[in-house]
């Protein structure tokens, strides 16, 4: 009597983080199963289980395979220029070698090794099939429906597992997407008030080059349309130049003036620029007195591909952030759950801050 063995094809991943959502289309060998799951065999590492749900089952047996069944390759050695791999599937051509009990496959050049191989003698699950199949509970004896009846029960508490492990997962991802964003802003926060401090110490004549003796004095020039800072260092006395430094934001950080003074006047002292001035983390948090680019809503992405508009994008300063709406200053208006915006000055001197 020829051997039989199953095995299952991963068909999709219906649980978050399990160890075969990446192992879509795979074949492994199964080594026992319940109505719930299957544990397969997964060489070196041993048994796993995998949901009965998310895979294929093939029944198979090991001998020569007659022409027209199916063949599953369990151990692929391919010769030459064949292509194929473990988990493949072909339908048998011929009997190549009755000794060897080597096959001839559909779309393939050369022979299979009877030892690559495994007739494929039914498909005990199917996925797709089984969404239409019905269950007859009135046909059934006493011992199979309380059989039945625990098999339900137990794929209801492992389906109610699997929905609350996803809501855990959902809940906890959220979570720590928020934690990040919070966490982000505050670092930003702490590095601003560190870059204001910096400049109040340096910059007043009781500061770091009160010493010199001759008070000098810095001085900034700030371009916000050209996103840069400059410091000029003068001698009380006589108005003479004696040091410049600049800072200039990258075309992808938000601007802040507050940071770009600190960056500025310490190279214009020859001191060390701190590495958080230079690599600060954008700010996550819109807020009043931001510049922010938008986008224009989709009905003038027309106008704006015809050159009416010039461009599909838009800046403005939030005035005022209430009922749901981020108000700019000279008017105009986006819904918060629905804007799209990106902070690219956070200055807020204005506002005070």
């Amino acid at each position: 009597m020829a051997e039989t063995k199953k095995y299952v094809r991963i068909k999709k991943a219906s649980v978050d983080g399990v160890w075969y959502a990446d192992k879509i289309g795979n074949v492994y060998e199964v080594d026992r199963e319940n109505c719930v799951s299957i544990l397969t065999k997964r060489g070196i590492r041993g048994l796993s289980s995998v949901l009965r749900e998310d895979v294929e089952i093939f029944v198979t047996e090991k001998r020569p395979a007659k022409v027209g069944e199916r063949v599953l390759i369990t151990v692929a050695a391919p010769i030459g220029k064949q292509a194929y791999e473990t988990g493949d599937i072909f339908v048998a051509e011929s009997l190549y070698d009755p000794f060897t009990k080597d096959i001839r496959v559909l779309g393939m050049p050369d022979f299979i090794d009877y030892n690559e191989y495994e007739v494929i003698v039914n498909n005990e699950v199917k996925n797709e099939e089984a969404d239409g199949m019905k269950i007859d509970l009135n046909a059934m004896g006493d011992r199979e429906i309380y059989a039945h009846g625990e098999a339900v029960m137990e794929a209801i508490k492992k389906r109610m597992f699997q929905a609350g492990f996803r809501a855990a997962k959902q809940a906890h991802r959220k979570l720590a997407g928020m934690n990040s964003k919070k966490s982000t802003q505050a670092r930003r926060d702490e590095i601003v008030e560190q870059a204001k401090a910096d400049v109040e110490k340096l910059a007043n004549k009781y500061g770091y080059y009160y010493a010199y003796g001759r008070n000098p004095k810095a001085e900034f020039i700030v371009n916000c349309e050209k996103r840069t800072v400059v410091t000029i260092l003068r001698w009380i006395a006589d108005g003479q130049i004696v040091a410049r430094g600049i800072a200039k934001a990258a075309p992808s950080d938000c601007f802040n003036v507050h940071i770009g003074r600190a960056i500025a006047l310490r190279r214009a002292l020859g001191l060390t620029v701190p590495d958080e001035y230079l690599n600060a983390p954008q700010p996550t948090e819109v807020r009043v007195g931001d510049v922010v680019r938008g986008k224009y809503a989709d009905y003038y992405y027309q106008l704006c591909r015809e050159g009416e508009l010039g461009d599909d994008s838009y800046e403005a300063k939030i005035r005022e952030i209430a009922d749901g709406k981020y108000r700019y200053v000279g008017g105009g208006y986006d819904f918060i759950d629905d804007a799209d915006l990106t902070i690219i000055d956070d200055s807020r001197e204005e506002v005070g801050e």
